[in-house]
C-alpha cells in the first residue's frame, strides 16, 4: 500500500534479522536495567547490511519507578542505543490527556511520562537538542563496520522446541547462551566494528574490489562464530564468496553437518563437497585471522569506560565517544581510520572546535577530555586539515571558590501550590530548607540567586561553575545573560572570562525536581487520579501502584558551589 513500515521485531519466533530488516525502519528498544547493546545492534546490523534509511528505539521504558526517572537517566540510556547503532530516537509511551484533566493527566502503564505535565518536562528541550545534534550526524553519516558476524540461528532452530520459542529483547538466551553472544562480546571488547548478518541476507553479497558489498555498505570479512549445523545453501554462498577472494572466517571448525533430518545423506554429501579444499579459515583465535586478513581493530576500545560507535562520511569518519566510567579521560586517543584533521562538537551544549591531532606509531591520536557521564562527536578528515577555531582544552588553574552568601529561593513554576520565598545561607533539599509543608509535595521549578564577588589574585582564561550535587537539573544565569544548563552529572557550566565581573556578579539558577514527591502526596491523601480501566497504572514490577509510603527525595540544588579558575591548556597539534 505504499506505506512506510517501522516494526519491533523481537518476540518472534523468526530470524530476527530478517524481520528487522522487512521493516523500513527496524525499531528496537532497551528495558530498565536490563539493556545490552549487543542486542540492539541486531535492529542496527539489519538496517546497515540492507541499506534502511534509519534505525529506531522505543526509548524510556521503566528506567526507574513513576515520577523517579531522570533526564541524566535518559541520557545514560540514549548513549547506550546510540553506540548500539540506533539514530532514531522516540519517547515511550505519551498519552493523549486532555488540557483539562487534572494533574497529572491521563496515564499509561509505562513510564516515562514524557509530557508537559511532568516536572522534567521544563528541561527536556535540552535533552531533546542534545538527541538532535547526534541524529542528523548519525543519519547524514553511513555505517563503517569491517566484519559480518553471522547468526548459526539452525543451531537453535536443530533443538527440541527451538523454533517455537520466542525471540525477545529481554530474555537473550538466543544470544547470550548460543555462540554468536560471546563471539560478538569479543569483537565488540576488542575494537573490531561488525554487524550481524542473516543467511538471506548473506545470498545479496558480492565481491568487488572495494570489498564484500552488501545492499547497505561494503564490508571485509566474514566471520561465522562456533557452529554444528549449517545449510547446504547458506555453505554454497559462503563458498562463493571466499572463491571470489572474500575473506571467510570459522571460529573453530567449518561445520560438518546440516540442520533437519529431509534427505539427510544427500545433504551432508553435498556440504562435504562444498567444503572441500574451500578457501576459508578457520580456528579458536579469530582475532589473529582478522588482522591477518588486514583488519585493523578500534583501539579506542582499549580506554577503560569508553564507549564508542564509528559512522563514515565523505571526507573521513565520524565518532561518538561517552564515558561510561567512573574517572574522566583526558588522553589522546588512537583512531583506527587515517585522519589529517579533526573536529570536536560537544552535543550537550552545541560547542564546536578544531581538535588537536598527533601522529603516534603511525596512527592518528586526537585528543580528548571527557568527565564521567559526558558525550562527545568527532569529525575527523582523511586528507585534509580542519578548519574553524580551536577546541578549548581546560585544565585547572588554582582552587574553587566557594560561592557564599545568602541565596534567595523563589518558587516559579509547579505545583499542587507555589511554596513562600525563602533565604538561606547553607544548601540542601527546599522540602526541609522552605520550612513550608507545600515544599515538601512540590513538583516544579525553583530559581536560586546570590551574589559574589572574585578574588582580585584569582583569575585565569575562562570560569567552570561548579553547581555540586544538583535534584535534579539545572538553567544558569549569570549577569542576566542563559549561560548554560546542565541535566546530568558533571553539573558544571564553562563561563567565558569576560562574562565574570570582579565584583557585583548576580548568579541565578532555576533548578527542576522531580514528580515523586507530588505524586506520594496524592497518594497519601487519596486522591483519585488513575483513569484507564484496563491495566491502568501498574509499577515496575506490574503490581498496584501505591507511592504513599514512599521517602520525600531531595530536591533543589544541594551545592556545594564554586568558581574554578581555567586555564588553556598547552595541547600540542
Amino acid at each position: 500500500h505504499d506505506r512506510r513500515c517501522r516494526a519491533e521485531s523481537h518476540g518472534s519466533p523468526g530470524n530476527l534479522l530478517d524481520l528487522y530488516a522487512a521493516a523500513d525502519i527496524p525499531e528496537t528498544e532497551m528495558f530498565n536495567k536490563d539493556r545490552d547493546p549487543l542486542a540492539s545492534k541486531f535492529a542496527s546490523s539489519a538496517a546497515h547490511v540492507m541499506g534502511k534509511e534509519c534505525v529506531a528505539s522505543e526509548t524510556g521504558t521503566w528506567l526507574r519507578e513513576h515520577f523517579q526517572e531522570k533526564l541524566a537517566d535518559l541520557k545514560n540510556l540514549v548513549d547506550d542505543l546510540f553506540v548500539s547503532g540506533i539514530d532514531q530516537i522516540f519517547y515511550h509511551a505519551t498519552c493523549y490527556s486532555p488540557a483539562d484533566a487534572p494533574w497529572p493527566g491521563w496515564l499509561f502503564y509505562a513510564s516515562t511520562e514524557m509530557n508537559p505535565r511532568n516536572a522534567i518536562w521544563h528541561d527536556v528541550p535540552i535533552f531533546n537538542e542534545y538527541i538532535a545534534r547526534c541524529q542528523e550526524l548519525f543519519q547524514s553519516s553511513k555505517p563503517d563496520n569491517d566484519v559480518l558476524l553471522y547468526w548459526p540461528i539452525h543451531d537453535l532452530w536443530h533443538k527440541a522446541g527451538g523454533m517455537e520459542m520466542n525471540l525477545t529483547i529481554h530474555k537473550r538466551y538466543w544470544l547470550d547462551e548460543q555462540s554468536i553472544g560471546p563471539a560478538a562480546r569479543r569483537l565488540w571488547q576488542k575494537g573490531y566494528e561488525f554487524d550481524y548478518i542473516s543467511a538471506r541476507q548473506l545470498a545479496a553479497l558480492r565481491v568487488t574490489g572495494d570489498g564484500i558489498a552488501a545492499p547497505g555498505g561494503t564490508y571485509r570479512a566474514i566471520l561465522v562464530p562456533r557452529c554444528v549445523h549449517i545449510p547446504v545453501e547458506t555453505m554454497h554462498t559462503l563458498r562463493a564468496l571466499a572463491d571470489a577472494g572474500a575473506p571467510v572466517i570459522f571460529e573453530g571448525a567449518v561445520p560438518d553437518d546440516v540442520p533437519g533430518f529431509d534427505r539427510l545423506d544427500e545433504r551432508r554429501a553435498a556440504l562435504r563437497a562444498l567444503t572441500k579444499d574451500a578457501p576459508f579459515k578457520a580456528g579458536d583465535d579469530f582475532e589473529a585471522l582478522l588482522d591477518a586478513a588486514g583488519i585493523v581493530r578500534e583501539p579506542l576500545a582499549d580506554t577503560p569506560g569508553l564507549f564508542h560507535i564509528r559512522y563514515k562520511h565523505e571526507e573521513g569518519n565520524l565518532y561518538f565517544l561517552a564515558n561510561r566510567g567512573e574517572e574522566e579521560i583526558v588522553s589522546y586517543l588512537p583512531l583506527a581510520r587515517p585522519a589529517m584533521g579533526a573536529v570536536l562538537l560537544d552535543p550537550m551544549t552545541g560547542q564546536t572546535g578544531v581538535a588537536a591531532l598527533r601522529e603516534e606509531n603511525g596512527r592518528a591520536t586526537v585528543f580528548v577530555r571527557l568527565a564521567p557521564g559526558e558525550s562527545r562527536l568527532v569529525r575527523t578528515y582523511a586528507a585534509r586539515k580542519a578548519d574553524g577555531p580551536y577546541w578549548h582544552y581546560f585544565r585547572t588553574g588554582g582552587d574553587p571558590i566557594p560561592i557564599e552568601g545568602t541565596w534567595r529561593v523563589e518558587f516559579v513554576a509547579g505545583g499542587p501550590t507555589l511554596p513562600k520565598p525563602f533565604e538561606t545561607a547553607s544548601l540542601g533539599s527546599w522540602t526541609t530548607l522552605a520550612h513550608d509543608p507545600a515544599a515538601e509535595a512540590f513538583a516544579g521549578t525553583a530559581r536560586y540567586t546570590i551574589s559574589f564577588d572574585i578574588p582580585p589574585d584569582r583569575g585565569g582564561d575562562a570560569w567552570r561553575l561548579d553547581l555540586g550535587k544538583v535534584a535534579e537539573s539545572a538553567r544558569v544565569r549569570l549577569n542576566g545573560t542563559d549561560i548554560g544548563a546542565a541535566i546530568a552529572p558533571p553539573f558544571q557550566v564553562d563561563i567565558p572570562q569576560e562574562k565574570v565581573q570582579r565584583t557585583g556578579n548576580t548568579l541565578e539558577i532555576e533548578v527542576t525536581n522531580l514528580s515523586a514527591n507530588r505524586i506520594r502526596d496524592l497518594d497519601r491523601r487519596g486522591v483519585t487520579w488513575r483513569t484507564f480501566n484496563d491495566i491502568n497504572f501498574v509499577n515496575i514490577d506490574y503490581k498496584p501502584f501505591d507511592a504513599s509510603d514512599w521517602p520525600v527525595l531531595d530536591s533543589g540544588l544541594l551545592g556545594p558551589v564554586t568558581m574554578i579558575p581555567l586555564l588553556e591548556a598547552d595541547i600540542p597539534r
